[in-house]
């Protein structure tokens, strides 16, 4: 093929991925990077403790993040056999919690925190269980000694921060050596926009946010899809398994 051809194309293909990143940028909720962090924490407090955060359940079933997140777990894609001390971080309404009861080891002890409290209401209401223990709780935070779980799950919180370091700094902190996170977060194409519009979140570049869990000592084990489908059309947002070095 004539050099010309191929140069027309990639400078096509430059193209059409600036316009995909300016449509997005103007989709995406900036809030996060307009206000401090507390102003913006308290925010997100407020969403997920009024109807947009009782809805939140129902809205994990009909986009099908429930029972394609139960599937992760069910076909041992994220093995949750051997883990003896486990951490929901952003438990929400015990969406994850629910599979970590159910495929746990039964041994395992669970422990869920949220930053809003009526969401760890929901979710004590929602999973019937005395099983995992409900604190409420910071991300960058976390009120939890080194190195006390070898097992973490974060599903769609790490977005609620403008600067996803100090999350990772304080999960790398309380996860073990050798131990291993579920790390599912919003990635910046435009269903995720849509996404950051609704949820008041961000979104991540995928490789940066690889580049940054490596330079913390966090490596990507392997990069997960909830389906075939999933992949191909590169849907569902990062799900990653992590382990720490």
């Amino acid at each position: 093929m004539p050099s010309t051809i191929l140069q027309r194309r990639s400078k096509e293909t430059r193209g059409k991925t600036i316009r995909r990143k300016v449509l997005n940028r103007i989709v995406e909720n900036d809030l996060i990077r307009r206000v401090s962090y507390d102003e913006y924490r308290d925010k997100v407090s407020d969403v997920y403790s009024g109807p947009k955060g009782a809805l939140l359940a129902t809205c994990s079933l009909l986009s099908l993040h429930v029972p394609l997140g139960e599937r992760l777990f069910r076909e041992r894609k994220f093995d949750l056999r051997g883990a003896r001390a486990i951490l929901d971080v952003g438990s929400g309404a015990g969406q994850i919690a629910k599979h970590l009861i159910k495929y746990a080891d039964p041994q395992a002890s669970i422990t869920c925190f949220d930053l809003s409290r009526q969401m760890l209401r929901r979710a004590r209401v929602r999973l019937k269980s005395d099983v995992p223990e409900f604190v409420n709780a910071d991300l960058s935070r976390m009120p939890f000694a080194d190195n006390c779980f070898d097992c973490i799950t974060c599903g769609y919180v790490l977005e609620h921060l403008p600067d996803p370091r100090p999350g990772l700094v304080e999960i790398a902190r309380v996860l073990r050596p050798g131990g291993k996170m579920l790390l599912l977060t919003t990635e910046d194409t435009f269903s995720g926009a849509w996404t950051s519009r609704v949820w008041y979140c961000r979104t991540y570049n995928r490789r940066d946010l690889h580049n940054l869990c490596e330079e913390l000592g966090l490596r990507w084990n392997s990069e997960l899809w909830f389906t075939r489908m999933h992949k191909a059309i590169r849907a569902g947002g990062i799900c990653v398994e992590i382990q720490r070095r």
